[in-house]
């Protein structure tokens, strides 16, 4: 392997060049080009596959190579072959779909004028001399950028041959780099001090430490043990925190047995077997020929004891099912141990332990170090036992702060540069660090992890460069930009881009490239960062395709001196700025992706008609603003976003807060109807989306708004898959039956204005039960349909089987559709009724019987359903504003939240809730009288109770009061009560929170 720097350096370029060798694109060109200039496709295919597999060899070999100067402008013309090539796929695309879509718009009409047109057209199209009806080119013009795409392969090809390049095979390529990338073997004994783990540790070794009824060694189905992981990325400091609770175990003596293996991508099971055994006697292990007699040797030794083993830097891939059988073999070994064993693995993905057998619950990712915590990490590095005079120890510390600054957090960077600093403790030499490109001499150890993703994946990654540090990256969004630049390699046939990506985004995560945001506040969305020393790997391996403008530029109106890479394909925009944007972004003919973050600056309309004009490649187009996306809240896209025939993405979003009185709204033109490939419609945030036209956009596959919108015809756009929201009007373009062929939707759909579908043939053209992507459905009426009608059309909306979330709003039919006890969806576990008259009935208990959350809210009923208590899935159940029901029936022991609001008049006395054992939460609020109250479970952690009557007044005459004595016995409370009534004065708000230290004091401050 290569020196640390020299490695660095190429990172640069084979990260980059990878995944374009990998791609099908040159195949599916000269695929498709075949036909229409007249070669034989399969023979100049088997004329390119040695050349391209000759630069896949290339790859693997480039690290070492003294020519990587003249392979960087090498690669240079590779990469924009490539990108060519997928340009002109895309072109010849667009004309397919266009004659497409005019040939079935011409086969709809039927009358004789229509056939007058349809010959003139037709015409029209035969005496074209300069394009095809499929490339939308001419011959000459196709040809020409054919052959100048083979001739770069050819030239790559002969260079690179002359350049006595290491022979590495294919084959054996990722064999030798994966042996090369296992550094040296770990040991159980930890370093004589860590730093900034005891946390990490305290924890791990409770969870060691815990019993689990189920693992029972006699039972043929549950192992006596189970397992525990660690995962992060390298040279975080997985293995030095498993040395760590290694070694508390093996002081600790909760188990009879630590035996310490570390395992690597390219293992031997003999060789494990052999290390179990020396580490669980303490003796070398015989030189044995036969497996099975080493294995009855080990089996014996951990017979009848509970053990801990450690498997430190285990490897998984997916792919290889030769890894994962010899893995599976190594823990069937392990059935001999005593119930209570335990396995503790680290790796540098979560898949690889979820593979072993590890529950979601016992796979930790390795937390990030404070920054005071790594300062004194790198500085026991630098200087832990070093002779430094005081004086010169504290300045070294404050140059050793700006340092680890530049370190990003990792443990292993801080190792080897505090090794360097180590070695000269003067001043001069520290500053002089200070100022390096630190990350140089740990960038390789990440090399070797990024190396082992797959090539698609490695270029999603990279283009996660674009964003700026620590920019929140939603999940699904991120997975639609991939799609849409076109990064998803679907293998087989009806796979969507979609699943594809998310497959991509999943590997990310669970190999740490992406990691989980904390949350905040509990109903917080998901979102996720790239680590700032991965965001660095990201930016070498993106090179420059991708390019961030941040707020470093000047907003004065100067075009800033910064230059921009010309031949750039990605690039994000902090600020706004008009002649930055008009006088330079505007000049990137490849630009493919393009996102500007304008702050509370408007985008004028004459800057977006030139990137309309101009940047003709575009593929994603994202505007944020914080007003509206052009000057005034009524406007107009430019028709001239038309010209963009490459886009797929387009979204224009508005943080204009919802107190903000102004509307706005967004009128699209008809020619947005020509973008064929339009994938992605996101205008998130703008109360009123206008559709001139868009009935021709048949790969539309997402359209996200902040209200429903009115999208005329949208039963042609039979690729869609998310559209959270459908109005039924009657207007031709609009009625339910454009639902019916929208097969791929999926997600949920709230369907609105069904007052306006007069039966239930009309409901069925919606056709939900094909819907198989479906899960969350949303059903809302109003009063003006009649009960009957209404429920006819109830019966006709029967939704597909996997569906997880039903609301039913304002349903006002005699009673409720035959499908909700056979022939419907089998596991709802949300259930919402909102407004709804007729009472459930007894089948209705039989479709709720996976259902997890019950909400009923403005209901007519005057009782719940009798079989409440036989809903043992129910966890929430909350009742609002439904003044009729004046007493509750027994309730599930499965319940764990109770909710009342503004239930007029309530008795909980035969509720019996004593034996809801699994409550956690109870909620009463603006209930007007309470007539009873239950003695409460000791499960209770959250009581909430609030009222405006003389409820507790008239209930708890004094502290002492037996049913105060019920409620005061919560162990753990957060208590808010609202006292307004006889024999007291005012409002009077109490709250206590936390551990209830003094009952008796708590009731009677409260009664103060």
């Amino acid at each position: 392997m290569a020196e640390a720097v020299t490695t660095a350096v190429a990172i640069g370029w084979g990260m980059k060049a990878a995944g374009w060798i990998a791609s099908p694109v040159i195949s599916d060109l000269f695929k498709k080009a075949s036909s229409y200039l007249g070669f034989d496709a399969s023979e100049k295919l088997t004329e390119l596959e040695p050349k391209i597999l000759l630069l896949e060899r290339v790859m693997g070999a480039v690290e070492q190579s003294p020519y990587r100067p003249r392979l960087e402008g090498l690669y240079i013309k590779l990469k924009s072959s490539f990108y060519e090539a997928e340009e002109i796929l895309d072109d010849v695309e667009y004309y397919r779909l266009e004659k497409k879509i005019q040939d079935d718009r011409l086969k709809s009409e039927v009358a004789g004028p229509s056939r007058r047109l349809k010959q003139i057209w037709s015409s029209v199209v035969k005496s074209s001399p300069l394009k095809d009806q499929e490339s939308g080119m001419s011959k000459v013009k196709l040809k020409k950028k054919l052959d100048r795409i083979e001739k770069v392969i050819d030239d790559a090809c002969k260079v690179l041959e002359l350049m006595n390049l290491p022979s590495i095979s294919i084959a054996n390529q990722s064999h030798v780099i994966a042996a090369n990338s296992r550094g040296n073997v770990t040991t159980s004994r930890p370093l004589s001090t860590v730093i900034g783990r005891d946390e990490d540790c305290d924890k791990i070794v409770a969870m060691l430490h815990e019993k689990e009824e189920d693992n029972q060694p006699d039972t043929n189905s549950a192992p006596c043990y189970s397992i525990v992981g660690i995962h992060g990325i390298g040279g975080s400091g997985k293995s030095t925190l498993a040395q760590l609770v290694c070694a508390r175990e093996k002081k600790d003596g909760h188990f009879d047995l630590v035996m310490w293996v570390h395992v690597s991508q390219d293992f031997s099971v003999d060789t494990i077997f052999m290390e179990m055994f020396e580490a669980a006697t303490g003796t070398l292990c015989p030189q044995l020929k036969n497996r099975d007699t080493l294995q009855d040797m080990l089996e014996k030794k951990l017979c009848g004891k509970r053990f801990l083993l450690v498997l430190d830097d285990v490897w998984y891939n997916i792919r290889d099912v030769t890894q994962s059988k010899n893995l599976q073999q190594i823990l069937s070994l392990l059935k001999a141990g005593e119930a209570g064993s335990k396995i503790l693995v680290t790796s540098r993905t979560e898949d690889a332990l979820l593979a072993l057998g590890a529950a979601k619950q016992g796979c930790i990712p390795l937390s990030v170090l404070d920054e005071d915590v790594f300062w004194n990490l790198l500085m026991h590095y630098a200087l832990h036992g070093v002779p430094v005079d005081d004086h010169a120890r504290r300045i070294l510390g404050d140059i050793g702060k700006e340092i680890a600054k530049k370190l990003k957090g990792s443990p292993l960077a801080a190792r080897i540069v505090g090794g360097q600093l180590r070695i000269r403790k003067n001043i001069e030499f520290w500053r002089s660090v200070r100022d390096r490109d630190l990350l140089n001499e740990t960038m390789g150890a990440l090399w070797w992890s990024y190396h082992h993703l797959h090539d698609q994946v490695k270029r999603c990654f990279a283009y996660c460069s674009l964003f700026p540090r620590r920019y929140w990256l939603k999940r699904d969004e991120l997975v639609r930009l991939w799609a849409a630049e076109g990064f998803a390699r679907c293998t087989n046939e009806g796979e969507e881009m979609e699943d594809v990506c998310q497959e991509y985004f999943d590997q990310l995560v669970s190999a740490s490239f992406l990691q989980l945001k904390a949350k905040e506040e509990p109903h917080e969305k998901d979102y996720y960062l790239v680590h700032d020393l991965l965001q660095d790997l990201a930016e070498k391996a993106a090179g420059s395709d991708c390019f961030r403008i941040e707020n470093g530029w000047k907003l004065d109106g100067k075009c800033p001196a910064v230059e921009v890479p010309p031949d750039v394909r990605h690039v994000f925009i902090e600020f706004y700025n008009e002649e930055l944007i008009t006088k330079k972004i505007c000049k990137l003919d490849n630009l493919r992706t393009l996102f500007i973050d304008s702050g509370w600056e408007a985008v004028e309309k004459e800057v977006l008609k030139c990137m309309f004009g101009r940047l003709r490649k575009l593929r994603v187009l994202t505007i944020i603003s914080g007003k509206a996306c052009f000057l005034g809240s009524h406007a107009r896209v430019p028709a001239c976003i038309g010209q963009l025939r490459h886009l797929r993405y387009l979204a224009f979003r508005t943080g204009v807060h919802h107190y903000i009185s102004t509307t706005i709204r967004l009128v699209l033109p008809a020619t947005l109807s020509k973008l064929y490939h339009m994938q992605v419609l996101d205008f998130g945030g703008i109360q009123e989306v206008v559709f001139t036209s868009c009935e021709d956009l048949i790969n539309l596959r997402h359209v996200v708004f902040k209200r429903d919108v009115d999208i005329p015809g949208i039963g042609r756009l039979t690729s869609l898959q998310t559209m959270r929201d459908f109005n039924v009007r009657k207007r031709p373009g609009y009625e339910l039956k454009q639902l019916g062929n929208l097969n791929k939707l999926r997600g949920q759909l709230r369907m609105r204005g069904l007052r306006k579908v007069e039966s239930k043939a009309e409901a069925l053209e919606a056709n939900l039960a094909d819907k198989e992507g479906l899960t969350t459905l949303k059903l809302s009426w109003s009063d003006e349909a009649s009960p009957e009608v209404q429920a006819e059309v109830l019966e006709g909306l029967c939704p597909p089987k996997d569906l997880t979330s039903l609301s039913i709003k304002n349903y006002k039919g005699p009673r409720y559709p035959s499908w909700m006890h056979h022939g419907g969806p089998k596991h709802v576990n949300h259930l919402m009724l909102d407004g709804c008259s007729p009472k459930p009935g007894p089948e209705f208990g039989r479709f709720c019987a996976h259902l997890h959350e019950l909400i009923i809210w403005c209901c007519s009923w005057d009782a719940l359903p009798d079989y409440m208590e036989h809903l043992t899935s129910l966890q929430r159940l909350e009742i609002s504003v439904c003044t009729n029901i004046r007493s509750l029936p027994a309730l599930p022991r499965s319940l764990e939240h109770l909710s009342l609001v503004s239930c007029y008049e309530m008795s909980m006395s035969s509720c019996s809730m004593e034996h809801l054992t699994s409550l956690q939460s109870l909620k009463i609020l603006s209930c007007k009288k309470m007539l009873s109250f239950p003695a409460l479970p000791q499960s209770i952690k959250n009581f909430e109770l609030r009222t405006s009557d003389e409820v507790l007044a008239n209930s708890c005459k004094a502290a002492g009061d037996p049913e105060w004595q019920k409620i005061k016995h919560i162990p753990y409370a957060l208590i808010v009560c609202l006292l307004d009534g006889e024999g007291y004065t005012g409002s009077h708000y109490v709250m206590k929170m936390g551990v209830v230290q003094d009952p008796e004091q708590m009731a009677l401050e409260m009664y103060t």
